[in-house]
Parts: structure tokens; sequence; C-alpha cells
């Protein structure tokens, strides 16, 4: 019988989420959805001296605002919890005893000065079938010394057993067959008596079984972890119900060579984290995809894209498109470039795509915060329909709609100098007359009156009307003149005139 498919995201409350992080369990997203399977959001909190407050909080908020929806987890509950590692001590302590009975695993007594006099003394030191032997253990150490160990309360680790020399076979949806030998891989700690807590080794192969994850999705950077997790799975004799394994390509810095940082958002001047992030300890502000004014259908097409394709060159994708086309057939193994500026233009294609209505609501409070106040709905809606096509983000409208929220109070001095002429005044009080004349403001009909106008009067089109534009907006700019007009009160344009007939020189 085919498995259901079950997935799960398991991020440590350390800190902010980053954008690799988020492209993971976006990738865990999409493939549940595609497969008809559910999604699970486990929170490690084993290293509990790595633990920063709000982080929880953070990762459920990210996640939230950018509609990845979570099936089972912490909030949501489901049968199969608790979801917080840190509340399954019993269960890791069960299993820790487990392989300790078998023979797969064993109790550690050495020291940080004792284990930092090996690595002096054996270069490339590593815990292993070569090593072991002539260490702090239970396997060196008499059954009762290591009794009397524990009840005086030493402290202690317990290591896995790795057998020397054997080819470890990893199957990598997106790799294929991985293959390595044993020879490298340490006998790893699996729990530590100190917080009696497992490390994060044990805990999520022992959380995956248990969840019933068929498909693990993580990213490049846990790929020589796998052959460990394969092992510790034989060693529990749960190969039957062993995951599929899916190692996602690293997100590369946008220039140079590596993995992509947050010193290159803030080189660079984007954000790598999806929220804002205040640091409780520093105070320290981070950027984040929200508060730049990303949307957040945006950002999910854009972090899809990378590493991903749907095999044509379809690129703008809701989240249902994006599941219905998502498999990891068409994943790269190589690591994807972070084109910042990429996700600036998502974010362009999705603000002119959507309702006017809609952009002027996210505008709005950005305006209340100038004081752009007494317009109506459908004012702030049709300026900003005139404008969108301009800008990347909601905060631009500021600069490209300001003219229809405030006169301008001061004039672009090169357009100045280039339009506004010695008999421009004059000319400017003649359109003045014509505009006071015209009943229908539409655009079409002031157009042809005044077009009309300056064409009887023999004057420079281009003269009069970048005179007219530079009057009403304050510089040669924005859209057609007189979609502005018909949009604007006319005693808004002829008081704008006048101010700039008093203004200029």
């Amino acid at each position: 019988m085919e498995r259901k498919v079950r997935v799960r995201f398991a991020p440590s409350p350390t800190g902010p989420l980053h954008i690799g992080g988020v492209r993971t369990a976006l990738y865990n997203y999409l493939f549940a959805k595609a497969n008809g399977g559910d999604m699970i959001l486990r929170i490690e909190d084993t290293d509990s001296r790595r633990f920063v407050p709000g982080a929880e909080e953070y990762i459920n908020e990210a996640l939230s605002w950018l509609g990845i929806g979570i099936d089972e987890g912490v909030r949501e509950g489901g049968a199969y919890g608790p979801y917080k590692q840190s509340e399954r001590r019993d269960i890791y302590r069960e299993h820790v005893k487990q392989l300790l009975d078998a023979g797969k695993a064993y109790i550690a007594f050495d020291t940080p000065e004792e284990l930092d006099a090996a690595r002096a003394e054996t270069p490339n030191f590593q815990y292993d079938a070569s090593t072991r032997g002539r260490m702090r253990n239970s396997l060196t150490l008499p059954a009762d010394e290591v009794k009397r160990l524990i009840d005086e309360g030493t402290q202690y680790v317990v290591r896995f057993k790795i057998e020397p020399d054997r080819d470890v076979k990893v199957n990598d949806l997106i790799r294929g067959e991985v293959v390595i030998n044993s020879n490298i891989l340490d006998d790893k700690v699996l729990y530590k008596s100190a917080d009696d807590l497992p490390t994060y080794h044990l805990a999520n192969i022992v959380d995956d079984h248990l969840m019933e994850v068929s498909h693990v999705i993580r990213g490049e950077e846990w790929l020589p972890s796998a052959p460990l997790h394969v092992l510790l799975y034989e060693a529990f004799g749960w190969t039957d119900t062993m995951p599929a394994f899916v190692h996602l390509p690293l997100l590369l810095k946008p220039q140079g060579n590596g993995k992509l940082s947050k010193r290159d958002g803030d080189k660079l001047g984007f954000p790598v984290f999806p929220l804002e992030w205040h640091d409780p300890e520093s105070g320290a502000i981070s950027a984040g995809y929200r508060e730049q004014g990303y949307l957040p259908e945006a950002v999910v097409n854009f972090l899809a894209l990378l590493g991903w394709n749907p095999g044509d060159n379809t690129e703008l994708m809701t989240m249902d498109e994006l599941i219905k086309k998502f498999s990891f057939e068409h994943c790269s193994k190589s690591g994807a470039k972070f084109d910042y500026k990429k996700g600036a233009w998502f974010n362009h294609e999705y603000l002119i795509n959507k309702p006017d209505a809609e952009v002027a609501a996210l505008f709005k409070p950005l305006m209340e915060k100038k004081g752009w106040t007494g317009f109506s709905d459908e004012y702030i809606t049709r300026a900003v329909g005139m404008v969108k096509g301009r800008i990347d983000f909601v905060s631009d409208l500021l600069e490209q709609a300001d003219f229809f929220f405030q006169a301008p109070t001061e004039y672009a001095e090169k357009d100045v100098k280039k339009r506004w002429k010695e008999d421009t005044p004059r000319i400017m009080e003649e359109l003045i007359g014509v505009l006071e004349s015209i009943d229908d403001m539409t655009s079409a009909n002031a157009e042809k009156i005044v077009l009309d106008w300056i064409a009887q009067n023999g004057y420079h089109l281009g003269n009069v009307m970048n005179a007219f534009r530079l009057a009403v907006v304050g510089s040669c700019r924005g859209p057609h003149m007189f979609d502005i007009t018909e949009l604007m009160p006319k005693s808004e344009v002829i008081a704008r005139i006048r101010r700039a007939i008093a203004t200029l020189p």
C-alpha cells in the first residue's frame, strides 16, 4: 500500500527565519499539496542554549503571511504530537535506551579537556572506531565503573556506534544515489545527560518515524548527515518506513561565490528575512520582505523559481498554479543565484495585475502618515490606477502619485530652465481662461479644446503642454496630462497654475 505523503518543516527557534528556510518550507508545502499530503511544522528546540525569545512566534507568523498552510503543529495540534521537541523527552530517552541495549550506541564520559587533548595528539581526530578504544566510554570501562559514574551524576553523552568501512547508500530524489563510506563519519553524539535532551540527529530520526514522515525535504547543507540517518533507521529496524530524502540546492550570493548570507542583504540593500526582526538581545532591527512592501504572493512566486522550474517558460504563478505544476523532476542540483532584482520585478508584476482598489487600500495607511487626508476612495483608486505601472512597491506611490494629493511647493529646476520661457506666464493666464470655459473636463473633451486653442494661436505644443504639466505636477513627469485634470478638481488645477505664475521667474 502506498504511503500517504507527509512532510515536515522543522526549524529551530534560534532567531529569525532565513529566506533559505522559507524556500525549504515552501517546497515542502508545494510537494505535500501537489500529492494530497500533509504539512507538519515541528519546532526543534533541543538546544536550549541557543533559544531566542519570540523566534517561534516569528516562524508561525512568517509562514502564515506567506500562505504556507500548516496541517499539524504546535498551534494546530494533531494526532502525532507533541510537536515541540523539548516536550518529547520521555520519547527520546526510551529510544536512547533501545540503542544502548542493542549495542548500537555507547556512553562516553570524556571531558572537554580530554577531547581537546585527543585532538592535539591526533591530527584530524574524530571519535570513531579507530579512536574510541582509547577514550573514556562504556566500551573501554568496566560495567561497574560505568554504573558508578552515572550514579554519582557524572555528565556523559551517548554516541552512535558507527561500523567502519561500510558504503552507505542514500537515495535522493534530486541527486539520485549518493554513496558515502562510513569511515568519514564519526560516532555522533545522540544524547546529552547535562540537559536530558537528544541532539538533532536522534530527535529527527525518532520524530520522522513516529510522525510517519514520508519525505524529508531539506537544504543541501544537511546532505552529509543523511548517511548517519540511514544507519540510525537501520539500527532501530525501521528500514521499511525510511523516508525518501530530498536535498535542495543552496541559495547563493547574488555576487561572487558562496551561500547567501545576511551580510549580502545588508551590502546590496535587500532583506534576507520574510518579516522584520527585532533582536531581543542587541535591539538591532533587520529588514523584512513584508515591511519593505513585498506582496506575499510575489515572494512565494520568486522563491519557488530559485532552484525549480515548471518545465516551461511560465514565470507568474499563483500558489494553486505552483502546486499543480510542482515536482522534484524539475529541481536543479546546482545552487541558485539569489537575484534580488528579479524579486522586485515579481512584486511589480503582481502590483500591476492587482485591482486598483486593492493597491489603493494598501496605499492609504502610507497616505495617512504623510497627512494626505480628505480624499475619497474613488479619487485615491483612480490616482493609483494611473501610476501603478511605474512602481515596484506600494511605497513608490509616495513619489509617483504625490501631486494628486499635494500641490507642488517646489519646481524641478531643470524643467523650469527648459520649459518656463519669458512668454509662458502670459500663455498660462490664457490657458486658465480656456479651462474656466470648459464645462466637461473629461480627458478627451478637455484635450480637444486645449489643443485646438494651442493650434489656433500658433503656440508651440510641447512648450505649452510641458509648462502646463510643470505648473500642475511640479515637474515634467506623470501620466497623460488630461487624465490628471479630469480627476483633479478644476479649481485645484487653476489654483496650481496661478501659483506657478506667481512663483516662477
